[in-house]
Order: C-alpha cells, then structure tokens, then sequence
C-alpha cells in the first residue's frame, strides 16, 4: 500500500505548468510554476495520481520487462528499483506507484525525469538533453555529455540578461508555420558548486540535488521565459586540445548525429516504438536550425566566454 505519509501529502491537486502543459499533480511538485488563475484540474493536459504498486508491477512481471508498451502504444509502464512503478496512459494520464519505503524525493526526481521525458516523446515532443536559452528572441538549445557545461552556460547567459527556457529537458515541438518551437519547462537549473563559484553566486542559499553534495538546484523565477519561442540553432559543447574557446558548423551527419545522441533519455525511444519517428523529427529539425559544435579547452573556467560567442552568433557577428 502507499506509505500514509505520502498519501496525506498528495490529498490536494494541483495545476503545474511545464513544457506547455497544464498538469493536475496530486503529488506537490515545487519546481513546477503554479498554471495560473482559471486553469482547473478538470482541463489538464495531463493528470497525475498515486495508486497501489500490486497491480502495475504485477501487470509489468507478467511482461517480463522492467519497461512494457501495451494497448496498441497507449500505455507504457516502468519500473525504477526501490523507487515506485511509473504508468503513462495515452499521453495524458501518469498514474504514480511509490514502492514500500521509498523515498518521496527518489520518487520525484524520477517523475521530473524519466517519466517527463516519456511522456514527451508519446505526445510527439522531442525532448533534447540539455539547455536552451533566449537570445535575440530566438531560442538556442546546448546539448552535451554529462559535465560538458551545459547548465553553466545557460547561467553565464542568464547572468547577462537572457531569459533561461529549459534546464535538462529542452521540448522541442512543431509551431503552426512547421517550424520548431522550444515549450519552456520550469524556472530551475542544476549547478555543480564549482560552476557556482565560476560565475561569481554563492551555494549557501540553494538546496542540493538529490543525492549531490555538489550540485545545487537554483531557481531562476525572474529571469525564466514563459512562452514558446523557436528554435535557432542547437549547439554541441565538447573539450578541445587548444586553450582556446570557438565555435564551428558541423557537416549533415553529424547535425543528425546530435540530435540522435542528445535525445533526453535517448534508451526509451525504440521500448516506445519511435524509432522511425525519431530519426524523421530529428532530421527535420536538424535540416532547418544552425547545427554547431562550441569548443572549451579541459582546463579553466569559459562560461563567459562562450556565452559572448552564442551573443555575437546571434547578432551575426560570428557565422559558421
């Protein structure tokens, strides 16, 4: 059964906004901004509820897999150990299943993740893993293995005045003129306490992640961008041999090759069938933004410096 615990703190509903979607949570979701006056649970895009772990692990044990799409692509369930069973019911209904002594923010933290990003990619959304910040009105997404500075960079921009879209999961999705559009997601980043130092905040007033000693949960409230904006150029943060930052184009292959790689969650694509989807949407998108690679050497803090490139990129200064 639900620990009593959980179940007293997820009586109330409420309605989120994330990734342009209303959400009605029964369990609190604090990173989440509050949808607003006039947005009722009753018209949510999405719903999410708690319920008994039995009936689902059992229906998953009865799969065989620890993942299992059923019901003709409408309902996927999975599993994370000691954690709770996570079902996702024809993109709209995400029913929450906390295992006996879980812990609430382990449950959480794979809602935010995991099951968001699922729930993206069954509603058509293609979620990137990285950042996206507003520039000169146009979005630009960093994308980058774990540690690359992609956070860090959208904080450098952020710290000079541009508005933060996404942390972690960058929703990218068609506009009505076809072209692509970044959903914001909510007004958080994840900042290790060395990029913390680098960009001259203190860690004293934040929280850190679950699990982290080092990494840190930031709110950017005042400085986070609410609307859809589209989609100009998505760029792959990498080390370099040289001491110098720089930016350069990256020939076709290698457009598609990241937005393939740096799909959030990129595992869950072929257990939710897309595949084919995946490599259509990507390369559509790919075909029609700037597609760049920005290099940092292995050593130093260059935040600053790259975020002056992604500034004069934007303003044409700089082309690739």
């Amino acid at each position: 059964m639900i620990d009593a615990a959980l179940a007293e703190r997820t009586a109330t509903t409420t309605v989120y906004r994330a990734f342009g979607l209303d959400m009605a949570s029964a369990i609190p979701l604090p990173e989440l901004p509050p949808a607003g006056a006039g947005r009722t649970a009753g018209g949510a895009d999405v719903t999410i509820v708690t319920a008994d772990p039995v009936p689902l692990r059992e229906e998953l044990e009865a799969s065989g897999s620890n993942f299992s799409l059923t019901r003709e692509g409408s309902r996927f369930l999975f599993l994370i150990p000691e954690t709770a069973v996570y079902c996702i019911d024809e993109g709209r209904h995400i029913t929450v299943a906390p295992l006996p002594g879980a812990d609430p923010e382990k449950v959480r933290v794979y809602l935010l993740g995991t099951c968001f990003g699922a729930l993206l990619l069954l509603r058509g959304l293609l979620p990137l893993h990285g950042s996206a910040v507003v520039i000169g009105g146009k979005a630009y997404a960093f994308v980058g293995d774990s540690g690359a500075g992609k956070s860090t960079l959208a904080a450098a921009l952020v710290g000079k005045g541009h508005r933060l879209l996404s942390d972690d999961v960058v929703a990218v999705t068609a506009g009505a003129d076809g072209k692509p559009l970044v959903m914001p997601a909510y007004p958080q980043q994840k900042l290790w306490r060395e990029s913390l130092d680098g960009l001259g905040m203190h860690a004293s007033p934040y929280r850190t992640i679950y699990r982290e000693t080092e990494k840190f949960a930031v709110p950017v409230s005042k400085d986070f961008g609410s609307d859809p904006v589209p989609l100009a150029g998505v760029f792959e943060l990498g080390r370099s041999d040289g001491e110098r930052v720089g930016v350069c184009a990256l020939p076709v292959l290698e457009r598609l090759r990241v937005m393939l790689q740096h799909t959030y969650r990129q595992a869950l694509v072929p257990r939710l069938g897309l595949v084919d989807w995946h490599f259509r949407v990507a390369s559509g998108i790919a075909s029609g933004i700037a597609v760049g690679r920005l290099s940092r050497p292995s050593e130093g803090f260059t935040a600053r410096e790259l975020a002056e490139i992604m500034i004069q990129f934007d303003k044409g200064g700089i082309t690739i």
